[in-house]
């Protein structure tokens, strides 16, 4: 997907600009019809962007711009008049839905679709996890900020319940070490308590011990607080 001037570049289907998926594009555009984007995340996997409208038709360059949002009230020459602000919202509401699910799917094939503490590789339950908060300064979506937890590891971590020091120990937080409970604390959380996470293969992919680091010292002082 390129993006241009707040618009999403469509390319016509290859050969004929007048066969008829290239007519059918250009007749969505003179009557406004709103359309379905369906945009590629992984192989069969793709992100559905609702509702998009043709905004101009540039046979030339074998292309239609889509912009996400609501109809105009018109369409010019120079393309389709709209509310600015309103469609700037909502591409960059799209362009931070992609930006995540990029960041999801290059986490889990960096560690192999596996949770990082405990190995688990049921698809349904293990999810990509920020290190730094994606909100904060280096709280980037990108594989070094990211570890593939499973579920219940994935919230504790979120809670700080969990924290993983800059040479990826797994530490558990002090209240939770005092507990006794079901086989669920014991062993699902209790007993990762000093071990190693798996990293990724590749170097450049493995967590940065800086971003680690600075989510464990959040993790220390909540859990020495409590």
């Amino acid at each position: 997907m390129d993006i241009v001037n707040r618009a999403i570049v469509y390319r016509y289907r290859a050969g004929s600009v007048d066969q008829a998926d290239n007519r059918a594009l250009r007749a969505a555009f003179e009557m406004q019809v709103p359309l379905i984007y369906l945009h590629g995340i992984a192989p069969g996997q793709y992100m559905v962007v609702q509702p998009v409208f043709i905004t101009r038709d540039d046979p030339a360059s074998a292309s239609v711009l889509l912009e996400v949002g609501l109809p105009a009230a018109d369409v010019r020459g120079e393309g389709l008049v709209s509310a600015p602000d309103a469609r700037e919202y909502a591409l960059a509401e799209v362009r931070l839905r992609l930006h995540q699910q990029r960041f999801r799917q290059d986490v889990l094939r960096a560690y192999r679709h596996r949770c990082t503490v405990c190995a688990l590789r049921e698809p349904a339950l293990v999810q990509a996890a920020h290190i730094v908060e994606d909100r904060a300064e280096q709280g980037v979506a990108a594989v070094v900020n990211g570890l593939a937890l499973c579920a219940i590891h994935h919230l504790a971590y979120d809670r700080n319940l969990m924290g993983i020091d800059p040479v990826g120990v797994v530490h558990i937080a002090k209240r939770l070490l005092d507990e006794q409970d079901g086989p669920m604390l014991r062993e699902g959380l209790q007993g990762f308590h000093g071990r190693g996470i798996s990293v990724p293969h590749r170097r450049q992919e493995r967590p940065e011990p800086d971003r680690l680091e600075q989510r464990f010292d959040v993790f220390t002082r909540i859990s020495d607080a409590a």
